[in-house]
């Protein structure tokens, strides 16, 4: 207890501690272009742009959005799927000062409004596809000018105003590039990365330039087996999620190594792309792995240039596991993260003991421990359960605009998890339960109170609670318990298409089922637990 016994757990080239001096993210794109000048940066479809080519671009958009009337810290929404524009566009924020919001492309209305407001984003880079959910609600924003990519251009001369909407070319119409050099990397913020809440409330974690670079700088140490200037990740897990957005546009760049965006998913599509690109490195998530599986020619693929697979966002079964490793040749670690902390934390070692259901070990720079649940003040022994915390420099400032929110999971520095698990005697980490009732579907979260509060809305619905039932593909799929008001008759479906209007598809409930009463604790509390069992038995 209170000791880093999980360093002696560390492969032995991975060192105990990152530098203390940790860099802007526009200095990872600087070194770039000298380090790796003549290397493939980005694919884009049959394009090749290489990291001279792709820090002049990006250099490009940041001036231009200078000239738009953009400055340091303003706050520029990117609205759009896994593509070659969303890193363009991502790096380019970046170096004109701004922060990025990103933004997940299968929000409603209502959630754009929200997210758009809370971060008091000024612009928008968005696709012609998604441009209609944003037109109808941008009056409703403080939006003052959105950019809009066009793959055809069959709808560009409707929407482009030239006031207010732009077409995504007006960013490459000055060539004089921008680089902000003023940045100071503990300080400045380079991301608002909203995440859903227990209450219902979406909170922007604000995340440094320094929590974003030593995120990566953290990661490049654990994954010594891949090599500077010569990989190639696959984009498959959403740009606009941190964890895709750090591991597959991020540390390519402080690597040197190739992008390659996978717009939409299907199995074929990505055993294809890691064949015929030659992929080395992939971050991932169980149902992306399941979904492989199923596909019944997979072993007509090579997928033996594979080095290393990170999976995330949900425990990996080890059957599932032991069969892609077999498949590829790969070795696949198993880590831990959140948004608050930009994002990894724990990894499993790559040629080290790697444990079955743990999370692994906490990162260089990072400590981490298991405290009591009631009050947070007292470590426990190894063995017992308790609340995870950690501390590092990958961890955030705090929540936008609600100190109340940040003070409950920050103190001294330590972020306090809102996970149950505990630490073993080598100083592997295990989730056992999710404190905050976190459903976890397809690699998305759900957040139960996020997804009753639309139901509250709906009015002949009295009372609803919202619990995640087990999913053979996506992990968990989101089921609501419905008292209808006295004398009232609901449909499923009424319900089900009032969802779909208010909420990303994902959070939708699959099963409702309706309930005279549901059980409470004494103080009136939905006793959840109760609900789980019996869906479970």
């Amino acid at each position: 207890m209170g000791s880093k016994n999980w360093l002696k757990m560390y492969d032995a080239v991975v060192p105990h501690e990152i530098t203390d001096e940790i860099p802007s993210l526009v200095s990872f794109i600087e070194a770039a272009a000298t380090r790796y000048a003549d290397k493939v940066a980005l694919v884009d479809g049959e394009k090749r742009i290489n990291y001279r080519e792709f820090v002049q671009q990006t250099g490009i958009i940041a001036g231009n959005l200078r000239i738009q009337g953009i400055e340091k810290q303003d706050r520029i929404a990117i609205f759009l799927p896994n593509r070659a524009e969303t890193i363009l566009a991502f790096w380019g924020v970046i170096r004109s000062g701004a922060r990025g919001v990103m933004t997940n492309p299968l929000y409603m209305e209502t959630e754009l409004v929200h997210q758009f407001n809370d971060s008091g984003a000024r612009f928008l880079i968005t696709s012609e596809q998604l441009w209609a959910k944003v037109a109808p609600i941008m009056g409703n924003t403080r939006l003052e000018k959105a950019f809009i990519i066009t793959d055809t251009g069959e709808q560009l001369e409707q929407i482009v105003d030239n006031q207010r909407v732009f077409s995504w070319e007006t960013l490459q119409q000055s060539n004089a590039g921008y680089s902000c050099s003023n940045i100071n990397p503990r300080e400045d913020l380079a991301l608002l990365q909203y995440t859903g809440g227990t209450t219902g409330v979406s909170k922007g974690c604000m995340l440094t330039h320094a929590n974003l670079a030593a995120n990566a700088l953290q990661s490049e140490k654990m994954f010594h087996v891949l090599q500077p200037g010569v990989e190639t990740f696959v984009g498959v897990l959403p740009y606009f999620h941190i964890y895709g957005l750090t591991v597959t546009i991020i540390l390519p760049v402080l690597m040197g190594g190739t992008m390659l965006p996978l717009q939409r998913f299907t199995p074929k599509s990505l055993l294809t792309i890691i064949e015929t690109e030659k992929v080395t490195c992939m971050a991932s998530a169980p149902s992306i792995f399941n979904a492989c599986l199923s596909q019944k020619d997979i072993d007509n693929y090579d997928l033996s240039t594979l080095k290393l697979i990170i999976s995330g966002s949900a425990p990996l079964p080890v059957s599932q596991m032991e069969l892609f490793e077999q498949k590829t040749g790969a070795r696949i670690v198993e880590g831990y993260g959140l948004s608050e902390t930009s994002p990894v934390t724990h990894f499993n070692p790559i040629t080290g003991n790697r444990k079955p259901g743990s999370i692994g070990l906490p990162l260089p720079s990072t400590e981490a421990k298991i405290v009591d649940v009631e009050y947070g003040t007292r470590e426990m022994p190894d063995g017992e359960h308790g609340e995870i915390v950690i501390r590092g420099p990958q961890v955030m400032k705090g929540y936008y605009q609600q100190p109340g929110q940040t003070d409950m999971v920050l103190r001294d520095g330590w972020i306090y998890t809102g996970d149950i698990g505990y630490r073993d005697v080598d100083g592997y980490f295990y989730v056992t339960d999710r404190k905050k009732d976190l459903i976890i579907s397809g690699g998305y979260n759900v957040y139960p109170r996020e997804v009753e509060e639309v139901l509250f809305k709906y009015p002949k619905i009295k009372e609803a609670v919202v619990i995640g039932m087990q999913h053979p593909t996506r992990g968990e799929t989101p089921k609501a318990f419905v008292v209808p008001v006295e004398g009232e008759t609901i449909d499923r479906k009424d319900i089900i298409d009032f969802c779909r209007k208010n909420m990303a598809n994902y959070k939708v409930p699959r099963d409702i089922e309706f309930r005279d009463n549901l059980p409470k604790s004494a103080v009136g509390k939905v006793l959840r637990r109760l609900l789980r069992d019996e869906i479970r038995a």
